[in-house]
């Protein structure tokens, strides 16, 4: 039997992202052992996944794994990440191995020079390239999140405070030019028809706090009280999903949930946009500020916005957010 190592080590999102590789080797006809490695804070995006044979997780540095990793023997890599350090564990276990093209240098001239030569190509068919030499193709069923029956037990006083439904909504993410604004939010809320439920970390809490304080109506704010797939468990029970480009949002693709997307300083035509089966397609809802000559100002994101206007996110239309969460 082949034994394979998919390489993925951060962050939420992109990890989420790799999941239809993962189900295109599980279900080949020769089916291979499948590991992955990802760095230990982010072990719960894939602990429930039964696609995988064994999950190898490191703080720091792979040479904390890197014995182990040896003994393996692995027939191929699959390195879905592509940067130095996944560079030197192909280094270190030499055997074969295919990677995908990160189109660094097209994103570098769309941000700074405003030249677009990006192709129409999501970043999952880029990590499907990785595993063609196998015969595989992508078997076009979306992503894939596997939360525990505990996660939903954990969470059902959420749901059962609802009983109508709730729309979620993800305040947070790593870089505040990705975030939603917390009048923009105040103001979503505000006119939704259900009740909102705030999903996020610790670290938004006190935001969280904020959007309860200026809303009329029934918004409940669980950031900080729960783990990650247990926030994972209330999106997969909510209605509609409300977020901007944060690993959340590929979560909630993965559940099919209808996603209204909010871009800030990042573009979907960087390939990161909700990926859904070719069925689903109409789940899929895009809001951004066109023709502004500042954006993209980076393909991750600023601690605040490099012309303190923010203007990417404040001037979004918020009435056809509005009337497509209430449809």
């Amino acid at each position: 039997m082949d034994k394979i190592l998919i390489v993925r080590f951060s962050s939420i999102g992109d990890i989420v992202l790799t999941t239809p590789v993962i189900r295109a080797l599980h279900n080949m006809t020769r089916r291979p052992e499948i590991h992955f490695i990802t760095k230990k804070k982010f072990a719960a995006t894939l602990q429930n996944n039964p696609y995988i044979d064994k999950l190898y997780t490191f703080d720091k540095e792979i040479t904390e794994i890197s014995s182990e990793l040896k003994t393996e023997n692995y027939t191929y890599i699959i390195d879905l990440h592509t940067n130095l350090r996944s560079k030197r564990l192909r280094h270190l276990l030499k055997v074969k191995s295919s990677s995908f093209n990160k189109l660094n240098i097209k994103k570098w001239m769309r941000v700074k020079l405003k030249y677009d030569r990006l192709p129409n190509i999501h970043i999952v068919n880029r990590y499907m390239k990785a595993v063609e030499f196998l015969g595989i193709e992508n078997d076009d069923n979306g992503l894939d999140y596997f939360v525990s029956d505990q996660d939903l037990e954990n969470t059902s006083s959420i749901v059962n405070k609802f009983p109508n439904g709730f729309h979620a909504f993800v305040i947070g993410g790593a870089h505040f030019t990705k975030q939603i604004p917390t009048t923009l939010l105040i103001e979503i809320a505000n006119n939704s028809a259900l009740p909102v439920v705030l999903v996020g970390g610790p670290e938004d809490q006190a935001k969280g706090e904020d959007i309860v304080k200026g809303t009329s109506k029934t918004v409940l704010n669980t950031c900080g009280n729960f783990s990650l797939n247990e926030a994972a468990a209330i999106i997969k029970q909510s209605k509609k999903v409300l977020s901007s480009d944060t690993g959340m949002m590929h979560i909630a693709s993965a559940f099919k949930k209808e996603i209204l997307s909010l871009w800030g300083n990042t573009i979907p035509e960087f390939g990161m946009y909700p990926y859904f089966p070719k069925t689903e397609q109409t789940k899929n809802h895009i809001y951004q500020v066109q023709g502004l000559p500042c954006r993209p100002c980076s393909k991750i994101g600023f601690d605040k916005c490099p012309k303190n206007h923010f203007n990417c996110m404040l001037q979004i239309d918020t009435d056809s957010i509005i009337k497509q969460l209430n449809s």
